[in-house]
């Protein structure tokens, strides 16, 4: 049985613009962009700080909270942040409003306006002190199946029923395809009965003028809402984008015939061997004692190792349904594509970051290998691709984009490419996955990172720090982290990157100091 279900793309996409009521008349007569906003503040100095984090929605650890351990920290630096950009997977298992308390405000309280008595505040009515900007992760996409549903939400936990000791954060309903996220971060224009109340709504929200025409304003302490499910804002003449990987990570069709159809042969022997892989999960968590602190890190594992395998299951099942018909959001791509060019001719603008979920170049134990880190990668590519041939290449020897940051994989990673043949070289790539949910360990194969272009295998990519899970047993070490990143004065902007880390090693939380890096 599967624990999660991923709606399709075209579902995705189209729920979502029913939910800011995407390019309404309403909307249109008044020249909005519903993909920019302004950020509200007396302080646009060239330079600023601001903070990262990324899956981080998960409950309590048995005994333990990692979250709630990051969140601290974060709060060391709430005096010198203009803004905190997550990377996607706000919530665990599979983004339900119903663990929007125990797996956001709780761990996050200090951070939002009321946060004091965390249970009175409704997930679709967060109004944040510091602004909290994310993107979507998967898991802030997936549904529950309808049996899980049922089993869940009656008078037995759904552990108990399957003989499990897992503690699954699963009640009684998905995301909805997305819909909690957006009614807790999202502009949800579709609440609103009439044209009037619409109107009413824009005229005093949407009064920023840029180029591209009036957009929203974000007020922290006031009104915290952000336009869509990717935008754009400007903070200290740097440009940040915030992609939806999740639409446009499809992988392509694999061939009918030949190599192709004995790779999907080799594909659904996979997927039969996942699913002995998850009984014997199951079985081996059923005679655990939660109780027993030894007992309760082994069911932690466990939990994490399960959830790793569906969702490497997932994406060999994306492959196998993938054909001509499978959507990619080239509506998003184009969008980036444009908003670069237009970064770039604009003289006032230092640097770019973009910002999404799904990382293109990663080195953790699974994710290199799986076909959705492939299609983002190639969508990517085709966008700067596009972009340099606009710009006459890459403009002053520099990348087009100054720094990506990712999530998705559950370490902290920084990583750099060389040359690629394709205009995502010599970028810097952060991946901050590690604030929070179970952490993975790195890959076998090290740090370097090769492709095969023609008949010719050479490095593209390479790792210059890996966070993740590491030792065994008694000596397993679990570092969970954020990011601080100091934005110096100067065109080119510079980027001073501080890792920060709070380590869970043998039942005791240490802090690791690890040195600063600049981009």
């Amino acid at each position: 049985m599967e624990f999660v279900s991923d709606p399709p793309i075209s579902v995705k996409i189209e729920k979502m613009k029913q939910r800011v009521r995407w390019q309404d008349p309403v909307i249109f007569e008044r020249q909005i962009d519903q993909t920019r906003f302004v950020l509200a503040s007396e302080d646009d100095s060239p330079e600023f700080s601001f903070l990262v984090i990324g899956d981080s929605g998960s409950g309590k650890h048995r005994k333990h909270n990692p979250q709630r351990q990051i969140a601290s920290k974060m709060l060391e630096h709430s005096d010198r942040t203009r803004f905190i950009l997550h990377t996607g997977d706000v919530v665990y298992l599979v983004g339900s409003s119903e663990y929007y308390l125990k797996n956001f405000i709780e761990p996050y309280k200090e951070f939002i306006v009321g946060g004091e008595k965390p249970k009175k505040i409704a997930y679709d009515k967060m109004v944040f002190k510091t602004p909290i900007l994310p993107v979507l992760g998967n898991h802030d996409y997936y549904d529950l199946p309808l049996i899980y549903g049922l089993m869940g939400g009656v008078t037995l936990p759904l552990r108990r029923i399957l003989k499990l000791r897992l503690d699954l954060d699963i009640g009684w309903h998905g995301s909805n395809q997305g819909k909690a996220y957006a009614k807790a971060f999202i502009d949800y224009l579709k609440a609103f009965d009439t044209d009037a109340e619409l109107q009413r709504h824009l005229d005093k929200h949407y009064t920023a003028t840029t180029s591209t025409g009036r957009c929203l304003i974000y007020k922290p302490g006031e009104f915290t809402r952000l336009p869509y499910r990717y935008y754009t804002f400007r903070s200290g003449g740097i440009d940040f984008f915030a992609l939806d990987s999740n639409t446009f990570n499809a992988p392509a069709p694999l061939p009918t015939t030949g190599e192709g159809a004995a790779y999907r042969r080799t594909l659904e022997g996979r997927i039969y061997e996942l699913e002995q892989e998850k009984l014997q999960i199951m079985e081996e968590a059923s005679k655990l004692n939660a109780n027993s602190p030894e007992e309760a890190e082994r069911l932690d594992d466990l939990e994490a190792k399960l959830e790793q395998v569906e969702e490497v299951k997932l994406d060999i099942d994306k492959q196998l349904a993938a054909d001509e018909t499978t959507v990619t959001d080239f509506e998003q791509l184009t969008w980036l594509q444009q908003r670069l060019i237009e970064s770039w001719n604009t003289p006032e603008v230092r640097g770019r970051v973009v910002y999404l979920h799904h990382p293109p170049y990663v080195t953790e134990s699974t994710k290199w290998y799986q076909a959705q880190t492939l299609a983002v990668r190639r969508n990517l590519r085709w966008v700067l691709d596009e972009v340099a041939g606009v710009l006459g290449g890459l403009p002053q020897q520099r990348p087009l984009v100054d720094l990506v940051l990712t999530g998705h994989a559950h370490c902290l990673e920084h990583l750099s490419t060389g040359n690629t043949g394709h205009a995502d070289s010599y970028i810097n790539w952060i991946i901050c996955g590690g604030s929070g949910y179970s952490l993975r360990r790195q890959r076998k194969e090290g740090a370097q990172l090769h492709e095969t272009i023609g008949d010719t295998e050479r490095e593209v990519a390479r790792s210059h720090l890996y966070l993740g899970r590491s030792g065994h047993g008694s000596h397993k070490r679990r570092p969970y982290s954020f990011l601080r990143i100091d934005v110096k004065a100067g065109n080119p902007a510079k980027f001073v990157v501080k890792p920060f880390v709070a380590e869970r090693y043998q039942r005791e939380w240490v802090d690791r100091e690890i040195e600063s890096f600049v981009i």
